[in-house]
């Protein structure tokens, strides 16, 4: 099974949304786990909110730090925007794309569910696009 892993700075946002959407539509297909160069304490509690308007609980979900060994073992890794802050931890020369969206941390509810309808949308077409490859 192919391994994609989604890398934010904190693991508290982004990265975890992408997460959880990917198991629920790539289950029995792929291995998907996500991380952060910086990872927060908790995951932030207006995205657990927003996905759990999607009827998927991610509140036991614990940022993770990203480590040499994730990278190497991943078949894509997956960006979500940190690169326009200066901090992203880099392609670690495997395939990489990077979604430039906004980070969620600070912003009203509002913004959070337009953020996660995106990382939706886009976890979709990546799975549909890395199933046919």
């Amino acid at each position: 099974m192919k391994k994609v892993l989604f890398v934010c700075v904190e693991n508290a946002g982004r990265s975890q949304i992408a997460e959880a959407f990917a198991k629920k539509y790539g289950k029995d297909k792929f291995v998907i786990s996500s991380a952060g160069n910086k990872p927060a304490d908790k995951v932030n509690p207006m995205v657990v909110e927003a996905m759990k308007e999607k009827g998927i609980d991610i509140s036991t979900n614990k940022p993770k730090l990203l480590n040499f060994q994730m990278a190497q073992d991943a078949d894509l890794i997956v960006t979500m925007g940190c690169n326009d802050q200066g901090i992203c931890p880099g392609p670690f020369f495997k395939p990489t794309i990077d979604w430039k969206l906004e980070d969620p941390k600070g912003k009203p509810i509002e913004k959070v569910r337009e953020i996660r309808d995106e990382i939706e949308r886009q976890v979709q077409k990546l799975l549909e696009d890395q199933a046919r490859e």
